[in-house]
């Protein structure tokens, strides 16, 4: 059973669309990166800490000092020019003995210091190492630097690796085509082969096994998939994506038989999301006739069919108006409000953008009548996720320009 997306999921398909095309279409960001982090902060300092001590006075949460003993400075400030110390005004009680710490800090026009993100690492951590190096290649390009994230993607160092892997999450997907046929496929079957492999991470590793890998890759990415111990939880879209961009014919017809009604609702969602980057991205490798084929089984599935369908609306197939309007008629479908509010907004939608859509009109007249307010409302929805798509959105109270 699968809720509907509430405010944030229309905000999020407002904003965003299908895929936020920018980015690694198979990579889930799990926060800011570090080399980012650098650009944001006043001074970055790496040490470790001693003489926490709370204030008397106040018994807040933090209230208190600490001193920081500098060992590497990782992005200078005047304020620290000949310092081997420095006071911090929180009290920070230490993680463990030896422990080393990563100060990102803010520094007001007074002095005053600001410690707003802290971490703890152990004393043979290669952070420092590592935030140089990206730091000496932030404004490099993109090859260059993704080269150099990859090296760190399955550190020991939960920090660093998620880090590196929030590099690639953050590229656009045509820098990350550009470096991927120089990665080695044999690290990246092995990462995928491995139990241990974080979940979040098979998605990457698999496309871009599927832009550096050989026939053979393929062949070994399709035991993989067929491995009933070794299900990707997570991932299948960009492990699917690579097995059809090394072996198109036979990875297509793979992903079709995963389109059955008694499919869990996470695999068909995976084969939605693997369709969509064929679509958007690489035509080229699987024909957009083929992607239709694909996007109209999933609409049959009610579990999952207003996804499909919204993108079909995004993708202005009004061809298929009278199969999308055919589902308003079938319990299967009508029963589930979810899937009625993409049907209506595929039909408004069509309607507005072909007065010759007969069926999407008289569809839509008929839901104007027995709730107008409900059409008033999608109307203004689709009218605002135009505006936001366009490369300047203009807010709707803004005054306009005389002409």
């Amino acid at each position: 059973m699968r809720v509907g997306p509430g405010i944030i999921g229309i905000l999020a398909t407002l904003w965003f669309g299908s895929s936020a095309v920018w980015a690694c279409p198979f990579c889930a960001p799990s926060g800011n990166t570090l080399s980012n982090e650098v650009a944001q902060a006043d001074m970055i300092l790496y040490g470790s800490l001693s003489n926490a001590k709370l204030d008397p006075q106040d018994g807040g949460f933090n209230k208190g000092t600490t001193e920081f003993h500098i060992e590497i400075v990782i992005k200078p400030h005047d304020i620290i020019k000949g310092k081997k110390t420095i006071t911090i005004p929180r009290y920070i009680p230490p993680e463990g003995r030896g422990y080393k710490y990563l100060i990102f800090f803010n520094v007001s026009p007074t002095g005053e210091l600001d410690p707003y993100r802290g971490d703890a690492f152990p004393p043979d951590s290669r952070l420092p190492e590592y935030l140089q190096g990206a730091i000496a290649v932030r404004n490099k390009d993109a090859a260059t630097r993704l080269k150099y994230f990859f090296r760190y993607l399955e550190d020991k160092d939960v920090v660093i690796s998620s880090d590196a892997y929030n590099e690639f999450a953050a590229a656009d997907y045509k820098e990350v085509r550009e470096v991927a046929p120089h990665f080695p496929p044999e690290t990246l079957l092995q990462w995928l082969a491995d139990p241990n492999t974080r979940g979040s991470r098979y998605g990457l590793y698999g496309l871009l096994l599927g832009h550096c890998g050989k026939p053979e890759h393929a062949r070994a990415l399709r035991r993989l998939l067929d491995d009933k111990e070794r299900q990707f939880a997570s991932g299948l879209d960009g492990v699917l994506a690579g097995y059809i961009l090394l072996d198109p014919q036979e990875g297509w017809k793979y992903l079709t038989q995963l389109i059955h009604d008694d499919q869990e609702f996470p695999v068909k969602y995976a084969v939605l999301r693997t369709a969509r980057y064929f679509w958007e991205f690489r035509s080229d490798v699987i024909p957009r006739d083929k992607v239709l084929d694909v996007m109209k089984q999933l609409v049959a599935q009610p579990d999952i069919a207003d996804m499909p369908i919204e993108d079909l609306r995004k993708w202005k197939q009004w061809q298929l108006t009278p199969l999308i309007l055919s589902y308003a008629d079938k319990p299967s479908h009508n029963t589930i409000p979810i899937n009625m509010r993409a049907i209506l907004k595929f039909a408004i939608a069509a309607a507005q953008a072909d007065p010759k859509n007969a069926a999407a009109a008289a569809f839509v007249a008929q839901a104007r009548q027995q709730d107008a307010k409900r059409v008033e409302f999608l109307e203004e929805l689709l009218k605002d996720e135009e505006r936001l798509l366009q490369p300047n959105p203009t807010p709707k109270d803004s005054p306009q320009p005389k002409k």
